[in-house]
């Protein structure tokens, strides 16, 4: 027995019985004559897989007895490996067509003194989805990371197994031309199974004829575009359904791709769509004519609504946290100032001012937890009021019901009070020794669509005048439950004393 083969004796049993079928090898054997050759068309898959799983390292590897090797690569220059080393081998060995996950190589006793992960390598993360022809899975779509991971959501998992399935259909039908013997019958399925797995995963393929501007796709492209189902629409068409916003600068990056021969990566907003849908597209030219100009354009577009929408929401918390840091710094001061009043002796003084300090972090910690369950509206009231009030000397009073509240509306609730409750400390009834504040609320509307009301009203401060113009402090308390459907704020400048009425619909 060689070192090989003694080498490769070290896999999992049930892993050398997979590897070893007879029936895997003989399909393996009719597709060994595509290994080494580069291909544009797999070398888009592995790109496209790159991106979406958004990582440094994605393979087309065909897995043989002894060895495997990359029918494509990108982000390594090595041509294959042993298989006793191999993941894609595990991949494929596993039952059903799901893919293959290892968050952390280094925590996985099958993989922890894998030379991949010891070695220079340093191979942490991999998923992998497997490539079945002729009903054998003879290799695997993946993707690795040098760090460990967690767990990919199912969309993205999706979009990997389904392109998979895509690149499983490309051997098939490259070495069916190579043979010569393609069947229309075969040719039918697989473009129902290509058709069925993308729109599985939002993923929609085309061609673009440059010479008739008619692209050819399937019938998800339009459907996208928010267009009528097709499967042949006009370039021009598609650039009007981008948004006006996106549109000039999505031609320009076409344009700059078509002429320096380079991939086309796009990524746009869908006109007239509510809420905003983000596509993403890549596209490749594929045929060129006699004076060298492109074509023909092949590529997918696919939905990346999702991550935008998370990258949107990540920008807007930054702006509240800026805003929500020197809210807090004039706060403390306020706090600081109106307990030196009420206080002789420094270490009293310390003793207020520390345990006030200490509500105020609570009530902001609260607030930052996006992992709410149900929480009560008279506990929300309770912690923003912690700041201003204290049991000895309230200075903010509380009435109503018990009410639960979905965690939207208690941020943005509690959003609103803690904005009231320090505009009242700076300017407004708490700012002077006799002012108070009274909050109270009550159920309304129906039995099927009830309501909660609630009304802040301030008494026994200085008399107030109605800004001039609106601060982002305004602008916030109206604003806060944007995100709750239904929800009505109405913030007024009396002489005697702010008032607000907050009315949203409960769950």
């Amino acid at each position: 027995m060689s070192v090989a083969e003694d080498q490769y004796r070290t896999l999992p049993q049930h892993v050398r019985d997979v590897l070893d079928s007879e029936s895997r090898i003989e399909v393996l054997r009719s597709l060994d004559n595509t290994s080494g050759i580069k291909d544009a068309d797999f070398d888009a898959m592995t790109a496209l897989a790159s991106q979406v799983m958004q990582t440094p390292i994605a393979l087309v590897s065909l897995v043989g007895r002894d060895k495997q090797e990359f029918r494509s690569r990108i982000g390594t220059d090595l041509e294959g490996s042993p298989a006793e080393i191999s993941f894609c081998a595990h991949t494929i060995a596993e039952e059903g067509d799901a893919p293959f996950l290892v968050e952390n190589a280094t925590l996985d006793a099958r993989f922890a003194k894998n030379e991949l992960v010891t070695g220079p390598l340093h191979i942490r993360f991999y998923a992998g989805s497997p490539l079945i022809v002729g009903g054998e899975k003879v290799g695997s779509l993946c993707v690795l990371d040098t760090v460990p991971r967690e767990r990919p959501d199912d969309a993205r998992l999706a979009q990997l197994k389904s392109m998979a399935t895509l690149v499983s259909s490309l051997l098939q039908l490259k070495d069916s031309a190579r043979k010569g013997d393609i069947a229309r019958t075969a040719l039918v399925q697989e473009k129902k199974r290509h058709t069925l797995a993308l729109e599985a995963a939002s993923i929609a393929s085309w061609v673009w004829d440059l010479r008739s501007n008619r692209i050819d796709c399937d019938e998800l492209l339009p459907q996208m575009l928010g267009l009528p189902v097709a499967n042949r629409i006009r370039a021009s068409d598609l650039l009007r359904a981008i948004d006006r916003r996106d549109r000039r600068h999505s031609v320009l990056q076409l344009r700059q791709a078509l002429q320096t021969g380079r991939d086309y990566m796009g990524e746009y907003r869908v006109g007239n769509t509510q809420p905003t849908r983000w596509l993403g597209a890549r596209g490749r030219v594929l045929d060129h004519d006699a004076q060298g100009r492109p074509t023909l354009v092949f590529g997918v577009n696919f939905d990346i609504t999702a991550t935008k929408t998370s990258e949107e929401r990540q920008r807007l918390l930054l702006r509240e946290i800026n805003h929500r840091v020197k809210n807090t710094l004039a706060t403390v001061q306020a706090l600081a100032t109106q307990t030196l009043r009420h206080t002789r002796e420094p270490r009293d003084f310390l003793s207020a001012f520390n345990g006030r300090l200490q509500a105020l972090g609570l009530a902001h910690g609260l607030l930052s937890d996006m992992e709410w369950g149900g929480i009560d509206l008279a506990e929300v009231i309770s912690l923003q009021a912690m700041p201003f009030t204290d049991k000895a000397d309230p200075r903010i009073y509380s009435i109503g019901p018990s009410i639960s509240l979905s965690p939207d509306q208690a941020l943005g609730l509690g959003l609103i009070l803690h904005e009231l409750g320090s505009n009242a400390l700076k300017h407004g009834a708490l700012s002077t020794q006799t002012g108070h504040v009274d909050v109270s609320w009550q159920l309304e509307g129906t039995r099927d669509h009830p309501r909660v009301t609630l009304h802040w009203e301030e008494c026994g401060g200085p008399v107030v005048t109605e800004p001039r113009r609106s601060g982002f402090g305004s602008i916030l308390i109206k604003r806060s439950l944007d995100k709750v459907l239904g929800s009505k704020v109405d913030h007024r400048f009396l002489p005697e004393g702010v008032q607000a009425e907050i009315s949203l619909p409960l769950e």
